[in-house]
């Protein structure tokens, strides 16, 4: 089956006075329909540029992009325009009209494309229903939450039934409980809908949260891409490392020569996997970190444990861990 969107060696510049940047760089990956996909990066990864590459709003410079088998690039504008409207997009600082209620709000977008008024009102208050506002529709922007803020977006970009979502860094501004409720929004308007949601964040949380697959992107390439769980598991690249390790960047100094990370999900979460190699191997092992998460239902979790300094039982508890079918990899290089 053919993706619903293929980035093709799609690369962004942006010339200046002071010369050129090189902001995306020949990335390729395809995003299947009804995914919810994430694109991961630091801040300056190109993320964001990336994203709007994916409805032409920023051209690119090299590649192209395709939707349902169509190189947006080379539709003629009237084509570009419908395919857009295909295609939905919602931001961090939401981009409300602030001059109108939460229901003109949600209509705006249908009174551009000529629905008569009552129709209008009609499908806008259905799309509150949806995301849990129809009792704010006289409301204006100011006197909502940034949580009921997000919701207005998403029930006004909802109108036109775009087929794919793009949201960039849609929750960076909201507090963790009300990242919590958006994510829960996006995936049931995922699941209910069918509709194909591209998610970008700089947060490793929101992509084990909501996404099945992921790209991460540093410094304008594309480090490595595939299924959420595998990158959590086993990470190819520093940049996908960096970012899932941030979690226990508050340790300050890991001491030991060896360190290990242990990665684990299903029934091995909830073996006694360090108590019983303190007792085959009759020494103590260090738990630097640890923490179990959720990850599209399932639980993963991961250790950051320290070695003994005895090389022969280091190599055993490595061992012992590999036949066990954990994930097993060293973290000196890119922990501390």
């Amino acid at each position: 089956m053919e993706p619903i969107i293929r980035v093709s060696h799609v690369s962004k510049t942006f010339y200046a006075k002071n010369g050129e940047v090189e902001a995306v760089k020949d990335i390729n990956f395809d995003i299947e329909k009804g995914d919810i996909f994430g694109i991961i990066g630091l801040s300056g990864a190109g993320k964001s540029t990336l994203v709007r590459c994916l409805n032409l709003l920023e051209k690119p410079s090299g590649g192209k992009v395709f939707v349902n088998g169509k190189s947006l690039g080379d539709l003629p504008e009237k084509e570009l325009r419908k395919a857009r409207r295909n295609i939905g997009m919602i931001f961090q600082h939401f981009n409300l009209l602030m001059q109108r209620s939460v229901l003109d709000n949600v209509c705006f977008p249908l009174e551009i494309a000529g629905v008569k008024k009552a129709k209008a009102r009609k499908r806008a208050m259905e799309l509150l229903e949806t995301v849990g506002l129809a009792e704010k529709a006289g409301a204006y922007p100011a006197q909502l939450s940034g949580g009921q803020k997000q919701r207005v977006a998403i029930a006004r970009v909802l109108a036109n039934n775009p087929e794919i979502l793009l949201c960039d860094e849609a929750t960076s501004a909201l507090d963790p409980q009300t990242t919590k409720s958006i994510l829960n929004l996006l995936k049931e308007i995922n699941r209910e809908r069918g509709i194909t949601i591209v998610v970008i964040t700089h947060e490793m949380s929101v992509v084990q949260e909501i996404c099945s697959h992921v790209a991460v992107l540093d410094h304008g390439r594309l480090a490595e891409s595939g299924a959420v769980e595998e990158l959590f598991r086993t990470p190819k690249t520093e940049a996908a490392k960096k970012l899932l390790l941030k979690g226990f960047a508050h340790i300050s100094r890991m001491k030991g020569e060896r360190k290990i990370r242990v990665t684990f999900a299903g029934k091995s979460a909830f073996e006694p996997v360090i108590g019983n190699i303190i007792l085959e191997c009759k020494t103590p092992v260090n738990i630097l970190y640890a923490d179990t998460k959720t990850i599209n239902g399932n639980a993963e979790g991961e250790m950051i444990l320290q070695l003994p300094d005895s090389v022969e039982i280091a190599d055993k508890i490595v061992e012992y861990f590999q036949k066990k079918g954990l994930g097993v990899e060293e973290v000196d290089s890119y922990v501390g």
